[in-house]
């Protein structure tokens, strides 16, 4: 009869197997306990700095404890997907065009459903072998703490700008769990084999993140981001009016932010070697960039009407984007070109959505902020 230890070691192999055949670029295990920043989250909560984003408080009883989850949890799965970071196949367009740019993580297809669908097959097999025990998979939907638990898991750390970083492979990581009441040898236990690592922080004095955010919304000592100023909240989460103080800092960006991960040290040699055409992380194919979801024209956008809006996030996990929003951004970007270059085209356009009476309000008293910026107040 095996031993206890060997049993766990079993299970805990057999789950990091699945994982690998699902194209995981990463697995690891972590224990179940309680997060140790439960009352920094509090914290940051209580100081608004979540912003509109309401699910996160709704379950903060939930989210620093697993076993809270799911009843009795003995062991939590944590993997990695990584995402293109091929800059030689998606160049960014010439700056002299007026386009704006999406972070890469929404180039593909929709992360949640892409990891889902894996893990639910990776829960299956485990359930045939180990039957009678509980296996919940989980994306960023749910409430965990997902980077906390993969730091432990041996995935990386948790760098200043509140991302997961591996020391080789960097931190264009997508992340999901699976919680199970199966118990298995945590990756600790097992040594944290390769390519797993101790969860070292190796941050040290760099500020790069820090000091390349355009809307200081990383904390100056880093470790923390207050989401009511990071361009990903303002495109993606925010629903109302962006303040204007922020509009010159979001640049081109259209959907997400990727400056902080662009600039970390970190991501250096992943990047270099992708640009070379030896990215050392298999990439999910679905994954792959979609045609123009790098980036987009402001003109056409600025004319888009629901149904295009649909057919040009179809399975992407900017679909739930709504219209005046990504418009509301687009408006945004086109004043920071027109600041620098000339459309008159373009120029035409924002005066128009600032004039227009069946315009949403969202969207016509942004074009009229931008005007009023522009001096083109009509």
């Amino acid at each position: 009869m095996a031993t206890v230890d060997q049993a766990l070691f079993d299970a805990a192999g057999l789950a990091q197997t699945l994982a690998k055949a699902q194209g995981f670029a990463l697995c690891g295990i972590a224990s179940p306990e309680p997060s140790e920043y439960a009352a920094f989250y509090r914290r940051w909560l209580a100081q608004g700095k979540h912003g509109e984003m309401n699910y996160l408080a709704e379950h903060a009883a939930i989210r620093p404890d697993p076993g809270k989850l799911v009843e009795g949890a003995a062991s939590v799965i944590v993997v990695a997907d990584a995402y293109a970071v091929d800059k030689a196949d998606h160049q960014v367009v010439s700056h002299e065009d007026p386009t704006g740019r999406v972070a890469k993580y929404a180039w593909g297809d929709d992360y949640h459903k892409v990891l889902k669908k894996r893990l639910h097959t990776v829960c299956n097999a485990l359930e045939q072998a180990y039957p009678g025990h509980v296996y919940r998979a989980t994306t960023d939907t749910a409430p965990i703490f997902e980077r906390e638990l993969a730091t432990r898991a041996g995935l990386g750390w948790t760098g200043k700008h509140t991302l997961l970083i591996h020391p080789r492979f960097g931190s264009y990581f997508l992340l999901g769990t699976i919680v199970t009441t199966l118990p298995m040898q945590t990756s600790a236990l097992a040594g944290f084999p390769d390519p797993l690592s101790t969860p070292t922080d190796h941050c040290g004095a760099c500020t790069r993140c820090i000091d390349a955010c355009p809307t200081d919304a990383i904390a100056s000592e880093g470790y923390s981001v207050d989401a009511r100023r990071c361009i990903s909240y303002l495109t993606l989460e925010h629903r109302g009016l962006i303040d204007k103080q922020y509009h010159s800092a979001m640049g081109d960006w259209l959907a997400g932010c990727d400056i902080c991960q662009d600039v970390c040290p970190h991501n250096r040699r992943r990047s270099d070697a992708a640009a070379a055409g030896d990215d050392p992380l298999r990439v999910h194919e679905r994954y792959a960039a979609h045609e123009q979801t790098t980036c987009f024209d402001l003109l056409d956008l600025l004319n888009w009407n629901e149904e295009d809006r649909r057919q040009a996030f179809v399975g992407s996990a900017l679909k739930r984007m709504k219209l005046d929003m990504v418009q509301r951004n687009a408006v945004i970007a086109a004043g920071n070109f027109l600041s620098k270059h000339e459309s008159q085209t373009l120029l035409e356009k924002v005066i128009d959505l600032a004039c227009a009476d069946n315009q949403t309000p969202l969207v016509r008293d942004t074009a009229r902020e931008i005007c009023q910026r522009l001096g083109c107040l009509p």
